[in-house]
């Protein structure tokens, strides 16, 4: 029995070895990660632990089998090469992937599931991202380097005798091999709980912003390796129950003609609220005190991919996917590019990235859109920027001339590419913006200037003063420096504002909450079309104050001056953002009025959204 108790104890050694790997790796992600924390305790790295184990246990559960079963086999010298380097090159490869996420997490503020590792709507750009990726990250191939060759060294070796084994002694093995099998499986589900441990437990470890630290990378694959996002309908409420609640059900009745004014949508890449109004933005800075500003404007997500759907359909991004990459994908919409083509207007999509770049072409089809217009289609000056497309400079030069041939009224929307990373600007303008205090900055100074030069040549065109614009970001940025961007609340938070230089009454701050998903919606009640539509937004013009998004399987509520976290269970979290901006007074047990009434609203909003996601409901017959 020695060699078989030997064999035993090798497996739990190397499985310790691989543990302690994770609490390495979970160092490292807090500390390229340590700007997006502004408190930390061990009971998150206690944590941590449970989900570790979990995830090595489901990885190493076919090598607990090979080490446990009965048999002499096992003791050869080849079988003990061949598992002890398949148990090294698995581990390595789940470990590595940490690694992604010590730099990707800055830009999705969530760890990286199966979807993002396999670049999930970005395919066609994968292979070029992945390159620029490890050059302006050498180091962390370097550190995965040396930490493979330390992991190599530390793995042991079987420590076999001679000995003789009887009839009776491999009925004891089998008993221990079923008892130990076992016990792998239960640590692997996370204990002996009624559902295996989830992604959103991590919520019971720390705060809602902590959630990350606590997991690792491989369990938030592991859990979603293979699966398409399918969405639960909750149950909530009666039909009559929730529309009193939350009806997604929006008309718009006027009594004046529409004014059939040129709208375009441009969306600027990462230009959070914590890039704006600090040097970086003068010519967007100076435009806000022209135009209707949301003072507490809000993304609908983290990443690009949601902020099209959000935007141009009024539909948030209330999935573990993206909307254009679910399996919801090619569902029914009725958004702003079939609203205004029904009433008249050309409509055509830019985007200055290769073809296909996140599935926009797709999703464009879905929506609406008239016309695609990608790297592909750009006509002009050189300006490829030798990583995403062509600079924002040529090619809003690009996008205006096209405006210019189209006949109006015309609905246009841009999304902008170079305050992408790695935040790559044109040669000539090397030196010439300011650098901020991130990497980010002098990018974002950048992508300014390009949009300064783009309203200077649009100002001398014939549709500009027929026109409405509509200028937002797609996400915050991945670094912000103050704390209050920091949290659930303020990592969400990005410019929104409404220009129209022909009408002056449409200016000033307006500070109600306001989010991408309500842009369809005001543009509509703006332009005076009659219209009934599924939107989960509401018009600028509207009493209602709320914004809901979605993030680490939790659902975020904003309302009023109150925040809300809801795990779809429970609320775990009620704030008054507007006291509290870094969300450091947690106030859901002296507050339980206000925290029941948010709940039931997020409630029906949730049930209203999966019902008709699921079932392909989200126009009107």
């Amino acid at each position: 029995m020695q060699n078989y108790f030997e064999s035993i104890k090798l497996f739990f050694k190397r499985a310790l070895i691989v543990l302690i790997i994770y609490q390495v790796c979970r160092l490292l992600f807090y500390f390229f990660n340590r700007n997006a924390f502004t408190t930390i305790s061990a009971k998150v790295f206690l944590g941590g632990i449970h989900f570790d184990l979990s995830a090595i246990a489901y990885i190493n559960l076919i090598f607990a089998l090979l080490h446990f079963i009965p048999g002499e086999f096992k003791f050869k010298p080849k079988y003990q090469s061949i598992l002890k380097i398949s148990f090294f090159v698995v581990n390595l490869v789940f470990i590595l992937t940490n690694f992604v996420d010590f730099e990707y997490y800055k830009f999705t503020g969530r760890r990286s599931t199966f979807g993002m590792i396999t670049a999930s709507g970005m395919e066609n750009e994968v292979g070029g991202l992945l390159l620029s990726f490890l050059t302006e990250f050498w180091y962390l191939p370097l550190f995965g380097f040396l930490l493979a060759l330390l992991f190599w060294k530390l793995i042991p070796n079987i420590k076999l005798i001679n000995e003789t084994v009887s009839k009776n002694i491999v009925l004891k093995q089998s008993i221990i091999f079923v008892f130990l099998l076992a016990t792998v499986f239960v640590i692997g589900r996370g204990g002996f709980q009624k559902k295996p441990l989830k992604i959103v437990d991590a919520v019971n470890y720390g705060s809602i912003n902590q959630s990350a630290i606590v997991l690792n990378t491989p369990f938030c694959i592991l859990k979603t390796i293979g699966k398409k996002e399918t969405l639960e309908s909750p149950k909530f409420f009666s039909e009559a129950e929730l529309n009193a609640f939350f009806n997604p059900i929006t008309e718009f009745k006027s009594v004046e003609n529409p004014t059939k004014k040129n709208v375009v949508i441009l969306i600027l890449e990462s230009f959070g609220r914590e890039n704006i109004q600090r040097g970086q933005t003068p010519f967007l800075d100076a435009l806000i005190a022209k135009s209707l500003f949301f003072e507490n404007g809000f993304a609908n997500g983290k990443l690009s991919i949601d902020a099209v759907p959000s935007t141009l359909s009024s539909i948030p991004s209330l999935m573990n996917n993206s909307l254009i990459t679910s399996s919801y994908s090619i569902n029914d919409v009725f958004g702003l590019p079939k609203i205004l083509k029904q009433n008249g207007y050309k409509t055509a999509f830019f985007h200055g990235a290769f073809n296909g770049s996140q599935n926009f072409d797709q999703y464009c089809k879905v929506a609406g859109f008239d016309e695609y217009y990608g790297k592909n289609e750009y006509v002009g000056p050189e300006a490829f920027d030798g990583k995403w497309g062509i600079f924002d400079e040529e090619f809003l030069q690009y996008f205006s001339g096209k405006m210019s041939e189209f006949k109006q009224p015309f609905f246009t929307t841009l999304f902008t590419i170079s305050s992408h990373n790695p935040y790559i600007i044109p040669e000539q303008y090397k030196g010439k913006f300011p650098k901020g205090t991130t990497k980010i900055h002098e990018s974002i100074a950048y992508a300014d200037y390009a949009l300064k030069q783009f309203f200077e040549t649009a100002a001398k065109q014939s549709w500009y003063k027929n026109t409405l614009f509509v200028i937002t970001s797609d996400h915050t940025s991945s670094e912000p420096t103050e704390d209050k961007f920091k949290n659930n609340v303020g990592k969400f938070r990005v410019p929104i504002l409404f220009f129209d230089p022909s009408n002056p009454t449409i200016i000033g701050k307006n500070q109600k909450n306001f989010q991408q998903i309500d842009i369809m919606p005001s543009i509509v009640d703006y332009l005076k079309i009659n219209a009934k539509m599924i939107t989960y937004g509401k018009s600028y013009q509207s009493k209602k104050d709320y914004v809901v998004y979605y993030l680490d399987n939790i659902y975020h509520y904003v309302s009023g001056d109150y925040y809300l976290a809801f795990d779809v269970k429970k609320s775990v979290g009620l704030y008054n953002f507007k006291k509290d901006e870094l969300l450091k007074k947690n106030i859901i047990k002296t507050e339980k009025a206000k925290a029941a009434e948010m709940e039931k609203f997020i409630k029906a909003y949730i049930q209203s959204f999966n019902e008709r996601m699921i079932g392909n409901k989200l126009t009107l017959k």
